[in-house]
């Protein structure tokens, strides 16, 4: 890449908690933070935000009476974008673009239950405008006050890293100064669950100590499980001096479809984000690489096979974060993005318990992020210590 960007802020809340510290040191505890949920017709895991994150949530919500009204997914960005943007200063012309892979899903599902029961088929006035995908990233550029272009978008569980992509081409165009990037997902609901069941993707073992079993690559079945949370990151041009971490290099490719869920054995889309963000480095100074690993059967190894494919015999040490937190759809590049800052920061690397191929690399200077969703649309982020 050209021009190197820095990630000068970073804030996020998962069920890993909402503040660095929390997050780092749950990080640290070999431990999954998956809880199993009771939705009325059937039980199943999921990655829940805390109950000290849920009070913010809802703090934020009765903030304002314009917010009341608005889906959870949408707050959860409101929240982690003031936590990034009070680290930064910048002038209010910053950018925001913050997607999700699914959008305000609480929120329409509840709306639409009301609209069956409706005995004349009428809907709440506010149904249409604040359960549309744009409404994620305007009521934070809304919040924020900032006068710059505000964008949501989804292209599935790619769509954070697909931000992050969107905030490089801004700024390095010259359009904009500095972007506000991430995403947003709420998406811990019945209708979700049995979509994902019916997929038959879903974890099934309601006894296990870590019921989402990616990067484990002899379990017998899928262990996909689905998670919330938000992160915003900040972006600016060239390496800064407050910067967390600076973005090398960047990839991005889809692949021809065999099927409406699947990549291909080798995940040839990844094959070739993974050499596009690794154009300009060499592959030996690659430490690490946070998998997209959903926890699937073929997914998991399919984008092994294609790490297997760019590196060969001297693969990096390999990690996840959905053992802990679920996937998070939409939100997952760049909570993996967050993990990937985090051990550069701290130099510690967080490996998979349970997994064979979470070695300890030697060093931390250079780490790898992928990213992947329905639709085969791969993105891959080179980070590296300032």
């Amino acid at each position: 890449m050209d021009q190197k960007i820095s990630i000068t802020a970073m804030a996020s809340i998962s069920s890993l908690g909402s503040s660095p510290d929390e997050i780092w040191q749950n990080y640290l505890h070999d431990k999954s933070f998956l809880s199993l949920g009771n939705f009325e017709k059937f039980e199943a895991y999921v990655g829940a935000i805390s109950e000290q994150g849920n009070k913010e949530i809802q703090k934020l919500k009765e903030a304002d009476p314009k917010y009341k009204n608005l889906d959870r997914s949408v707050l959860m960005a409101m929240l982690t974008s003031r936590k990034a943007i009070a680290q930064v200063d910048w002038e209010a012309d910053f950018g925001v673009n913050i997607g999700s892979s699914r959008g305000a899903t609480e929120l329409f599902e509840n709306y639409y239950d009301r609209f069956k029961e409706d005995v004349f088929g009428k809907t709440a006035t506010l149904t249409s405008p604040t359960t549309t995908l744009g409404n994620i990233a305007s009521w934070v550029a809304q919040d924020l006050q900032t006068s710059g272009p505000d964008i949501s978008h989804s292209i599935t569980c790619s769509t954070a890293l697909h931000s992050v992509l969107n905030g490089i081409a801004w700024i390095r165009s010259g359009m904009s100064k500095t972007f506000l990037v991430g995403g947003s997902e709420a998406a811990n609901t019945a209708f979700t669950i049995a979509q994902m069941r019916a997929l038959k993707i879903y974890a099934s073992d309601k006894q296990a100590d870590f019921p989402c079993r990616a990067l484990d690559f002899e379990k017998e079945s899928n262990t996909m499980v689905v998670g919330e949370g938000a992160v915003a990151l900040c972006l600016e041009k060239g390496v800064s001096e407050t910067a967390l971490a600076v973005i090398e290099g960047v990839g991005y490719a889809t692949e021809e479809l065999k099927h409406n869920i699947s990549i291909s054995a080798n995940a040839e889309c990844f094959q070739k984000s993974m050499k596009m963000a690794l154009k300009s480095a060499n592959l030996s100074t690659v430490d690490a690489i946070v998998m997209h690993a959903p926890g699937t059967l073929k997914g998991d190894t399919s984008e092994f096979n294609a790490i297997q494919k760019v590196f060969g015999e001297n693969i990096p040490a390999l990690t996840t974060n959905k053992w802990k937190i679920g996937h998070t759809l939409g939100t997952s590049g760049v909570l993996s993005l967050e993990l990937a800052v985090m051990m550069l920061e701290h130099q510690q690397f967080v490996a998979v318990p349970f997994s064979k191929h979470s070695k300890e690399p030697k060093q931390l200077k250079t780490i790898l992020v992928n990213s992947v969703g329905f639709g085969g649309n791969a993105v891959s982020i080179l980070l590296s210590s300032k």
